[in-house]
């Protein structure tokens, strides 16, 4: 089984193929981009380079996948329109893979707590908190778009070791220490970044994922895919307002 993976919920731009196999399947190629471009210049040059340098007939995937919000609405509307299109046009069924799941997916096998981190502007971060159960993934707090204290605070109440990792991470870092610091170093517990190569996101990640998804029955069409904003637009924030003001 063959998954083309795609990601540009962020500030990257990501795309992978996988194949799956009893050993937890191989990452056949991983195209990421992070650097000045915006999705709609980088992610379909991306594709059609690893479709040409793996030889790969598009026929040949077996799924398509995407990172599915939150994110940047841009970004999640660039890849899903993307995904959308390769599954209509190939008659393939997509998977749907929850952005901050497959971040944190990155870190997979630690024994840390993982805390992801996406800026969401307004002073928001877009979150979660994960940790490894028997190499699976587990969600201790779901996908949220919250201040950074109160992530903070729900981290110091479960006083133990986090990771974090994200486009948030630049943004809130130092606030993150400065919360954090005394209160998990008095429950013997610390924080730590995530180093280069892992801490932003990866379409393998979302790949890989999606290849448990699969097997697990989770696939949807093309035609029913819809991103997962978990707030709503600027545009719509101001609409709404003007509503109520008059």
């Amino acid at each position: 089984m063959k998954v083309l993976a795609l990601d540009s919920s962020g500030l990257v731009a990501s795309v992978a193929l996988l194949e799956d196999g009893v050993m937890g399947g191989t990452l056949l190629a991983e195209y990421t981009v992070n650097y000045k471009k915006t999705h709609s210049q980088t992610l379909l040059p991306m594709l059609d380079e690893i479709v040409k340098m793996t030889e790969l007939s598009l026929d040949t995937v077996d799924a398509i996948a995407v990172s599915a919000g939150p994110g940047s609405f841009t970004g999640l509307r660039i890849g899903s329109a993307t995904a959308k299109g390769l599954g209509l046009a190939l008659d393939k069924p997509l998977v749907a893979v929850p952005t901050l799941d497959a971040l944190a997916y990155n870190l997979c096998g630690t024994q840390s707590l993982i805390c992801p981190l996406m800026d969401a502007r307004r002073e928001q971060v877009y979150t979660g908190i994960y940790e490894f159960q028997n190499r699976r993934l587990v969600r201790l707090a779901p996908p949220m778009a919250v201040g950074i204290g109160e992530i903070a605070e729900q981290l110091c109440a479960m006083k133990r070791d986090v990771i974090f990792l994200g486009d948030g991470v630049p943004v809130y870092g130092h606030r993150l220490t400065e919360i954090l610091l005394a209160e998990l170093l008095q429950a013997g517990a610390e924080h730590q970044f995530a180093p280069a190569h892992l801490n932003r996101q990866r379409a393998g990640s979302v790949g890989a994922l999606a290849l448990q998804y699969i097997r697990e029955g989770k696939t949807q069409t093309a035609a029913e895919h819809r991103p997962e904003y978990l707030r709503l637009s600027q545009a719509e924030r101001e609409r709404a307002e003007k509503e109520r003001d008059q």
